[in-house]
């Protein structure tokens, strides 16, 4: 609007902040989210309509690459690193408050954004419910009545334990003043332990398995998608090496343990084979994608890109493959516990 103060992206103060003026920028260009995809394409960036819609809604913070596409492509490249600033700034810090759900009142009729959403924060499992065994159970504290005669005993113990408590006040102090200890990053921002499913939120029915090139060119087992009821007996887990960084490691009856391995040469170059050497396979880092405690995660290799589904397949048997990383859904990937 012409008589509205543009403001700037420094003003942000939290996630809903930023989304909201991210709105502004959006009804500025004028274009829809249709629009503002192919205006991405054209240079070069991806940027889904599915996901754009959750990160204009407010959803969690926007990547790197996903705000800098936005901005190309809502005409104001000159002020990408300013953006970037602001979302580096709000990075460092929690969202002040939830964001509400948005609906934008410029889309076109029909242009109603299609495809998967950012699964919605998943509530707390207790422990065990994953395996189908019985919850943990705390024990329930017992609060113990006093008889009447013990009353003035314990008025006198008091009054004599008085005097110590005078005695043990500066050392209770200074125990209390300690800080806290610190344990690591919040469980929120890591995958499951134990058996996972890593399925792509392209294609969500799929989960990454064992199988084949689809043109033959390469003979071995590698990842692909596959329906997740199919991909039994084999299983999955990620074997944590600190942080965010951790094996893909496969467990079937047959084959036995295999970690996944990008290749780098040959006529399987980019594809993830299976290999018995773990010490040898690639180290992945499972980074999260969408708002904290959500289950989304792009899962990338140091100097090599991020794991994808080969040119955004729908159909089963596509390989998993490396890539440039861009802020497309078929490189994001849901990992959830079995």
């Amino acid at each position: 609007m012409a008589n509205q103060r543009e403001r700037s992206p420094r003003e942000a103060r939290d996630t809903a902040e930023l989304a909201a003026l991210l709105r502004d920028l959006k009804e500025r260009s004028g274009l829809t989210y249709r629009a503002l995809e192919e205006a991405a394409a054209r240079r070069g960036d991806v940027l889904p309509r599915s996901t754009l819609a959750a990160v204009l809604g407010g959803r969690g913070l926007p990547r790197p690459e996903l705000l800098a596409a936005f901005v190309r492509a809502c005409g104001e490249g000159s002020r990408v690193d300013e953006w970037l600033e602001a979302r580096a700034r709000i990075a460092g810090r929690p969202a002040d408050r939830p964001p509400a759900p948005v609906r934008d009142a410029s889309a076109e009729p029909g242009d109603t954004p299609s495809g998967p959403e950012p699964d919605p924060e998943p509530a707390t499992a207790a422990p065990g419910a994953a395996s189908g065994g019985p919850p943990e159970q705390r024990p329930r504290p017992v609060r113990r009545r006093l008889p009447v005669y013990a009353i003035p005993a314990l008025a006198a113990v008091l009054i004599g334990l008085s005097a110590l408590a005078v005695v043990a006040s500066d050392d209770e102090t200074a125990r209390a003043e300690d800080p806290p200890a610190v344990s690591g990053p919040p469980p929120a921002s890591l995958p499951p332990d134990g058996y996972v499913r890593l399925r792509p939120v392209s294609a969500p029915q799929f989960c990454l398995t064992d199988g084949r090139v689809t043109d033959g060119r390469y003979t071995p087992l590698v990842a692909v998608q596959d329906l997740c009821s199919t991909v039994t007996p084999q299983a999955t887990t990620l074997e944590s090496l600190g942080g965010d960084s951790y094996r893909i490691v496969w467990h079937h009856p047959d084959y036995g343990k295999g970690c996944l391995k990008v290749l780098t040469e040959g006529t399987g170059r980019g594809l993830l084979e299976p290999w018995d050497d773990c010490t040898r396979s690639s180290r992945f880092h499972a980074e999260l994608s969408g708002p904290p405690g959500g289950n989304t995660f792009v899962l990338r290799v140091d100097g090599q890109g991020c794991v994808g589904i080969r040119d955004g397949s729908p159909d089963a048997g596509a390989e998993a493959v490396m890539g440039r990383c861009t802020a497309a859904d078929h490189q994001i990937f849901v990992i959830d516990p079995i």
